[in-house]
């Protein structure tokens, strides 16, 4: 099997490799796949990240895939099984233009809500479709599990294309699932999201329930403070909102519920977190090529980004928990692919067709929600009806996510209105200048 990953420059990949390359962590996916292909646009990234890969350090026991390097997509595509797409059109630099630009307007500056996040997909879901549509040519029977971002509507517009061969991953709400459970004391069977009730779009969702033994274990994390300090969504949107709510959103709904605070604390930063990646990554890069210890640079530096993400819904620079994240979207890509390729069972929470799931949306929407997957793909569990607040949010969102499609098609009076309707941003005459210094700044294309 060759899983072949564009974007193979990017900082996770060493992750990736990790587990197929096998070992008493890597479970069922080490000796799933026996070719790993890298391919990046920019191959000073590529050649860092092979640094670190030749370096990594494995267990005894160990059969790591064969390593090779595409120098084109063509030949990243061309007999790949599964493909991971992992690109970021633009890079870094395009996110900390995405986010100065909003800042500057006294918007929320963030890669992938608000305006930040449509412009981005307005890069995002041209070069999406170039890759779908190669390979519908070159390997027409291959999956692609896409976590290029913006991950929901980046894999709504290549559907029309690969139909049921394309799944979209997050790790966002299966981590949120697993620190709740834990929280409140219920066992999460291995493969198996029984009992959990999630429901949204990607970066805006919300858990539920949690029902175990007939039992709905949710209320009672609710009712308990302590227990909801002790992980990061109860800590990030705090007691009382989430008893008003009756529920736990994803952490990315902070945006919506505290705009103003985000705004305000994203505002005053001496650089946005895009701007803090971005020097990073340019230092850190740098380093990879030259350092005797690549591998040391890279797991510091990993720390180092993990601690800091969404900083700015923690209270007096409190660092992130690392230990609250239960795997990352490697882990995630990797079951799907195991499902996939082996045909054994699983259930995941995922970007995927909503059908009939929710009435209130179109069919051909991608939904995020539990959702199971085998040697036929995914496909939406059944659902319990969206309340009036969750539609209202998903309603409006899925709106702005098929004006961006439209937009990444050619279209510029769609991509305006997707910023017009955004509630983070609701200003037609701040959308126009939006669009219009994006378009500035990025170069997008119109028919």
């Amino acid at each position: 099997m060759k899983l072949s990953i564009l974007g193979g420059g990017g900082f996770r990949v060493p992750l990736v490799y990790r587990i197929l390359a096998g070992g008493p962590a890597a479970g069922n996916d080490a000796g799933l796949v026996d070719e790993l292909m890298l391919h990046d646009t920019d191959p000073g990234r590529l050649d860092a990240i092979a640094r670190v890969l030749a370096d990594l350090p494995l267990p005894d026991g160990a059969a790591p895939p064969k390593l090779t390097f595409a120098q084109s997509l063509d030949d990243a595509l061309s007999g790949a099984d599964v493909v991971f797409s992992a690109i970021r059109p633009g890079g870094t630099a395009g996110r900390t233009v995405d986010e100065r630009v909003a800042t500057r307007l006294n918007l929320l500056g963030q890669e992938t809500t608000g305006a930040g996040g449509i412009a981005y997909a307005l890069r995002s879901v041209p070069a999406a479709l170039q890759i779908a549509r190669r390979m519908r040519e070159l390997c027409p029977q291959a999956w692609l599990i896409n976590f290029t971002n913006p991950a929901g509507v980046v894999t709504e517009a290549v559907m029309p294309v690969l139909g049921q061969r394309v799944v979209g991953i997050c790790d966002s709400p299966i981590g949120l699932v697993r620190r709740a459970a834990r929280a409140a004391g219920v066992r999460l069977q291995p493969g198996s999201l029984a009992g959990v009730d999630y429901v949204g779009l990607n970066h805006l969702g919300w858990l539920r329930g949690l029902v175990e033994d007939g039992t709905d274990r949710l209320p009672g994390l609710l009712a308990d403070p302590g227990r909801l300090a002790s992980f990061e969504e109860g800590r990030v949107f705090g007691t009382g909102l989430l008893q008003s709510l009756g529920a736990i959103p994803n952490e990315y709904l902070f945006y919506y519920y505290f705009r103003r605070e985000a705004t305000l604390a994203m505002a005053g930063a001496s650089r946005t977190r895009g701007e803090f990646i971005h020097e990073q990554q340019q230092e850190l890069y740098a380093r990879l090529r030259s350092s005797d210890q690549p591998f040391r640079e890279w797991e510091a530096a990993r720390r180092a980004r993990e601690e800091g993400y969404l900083a700015e819904a923690r209270v007096d620079g409190e660092a992130r928990h690392i230990a609250d994240d239960a795997g990352g979207y490697e882990q995630v890509a990797l079951d799907v692919m195991r499902a996939l390729l082996t045909g054994a069972r699983t259930e995941l929470i995922l970007n995927v067709r909503n059908g009939a799931t929710f009435p209130q949306l179109p069919a051909d929407a991608v939904v995020e929600v539990p959702a199971v997957v085998d040697g036929g793909g995914a496909r939406a569990l059944p659902a319990k009806p969206l309340g009036l607040h969750e539609t209202g949010y998903m309603s409006q969102l899925k709106a702005v996510e098929r004006e961006v499609i439209k937009g990444g098609h050619g279209d510029r009076d769609a991509a305006l209105r997707a910023f017009m309707i955004h509630p983070l941003v609701a200003s037609a005459h701040i959308s126009i200048r939006l669009l219009e210094a994006y378009e500035q700044a990025h170069g997008y294309q119109w028919s």
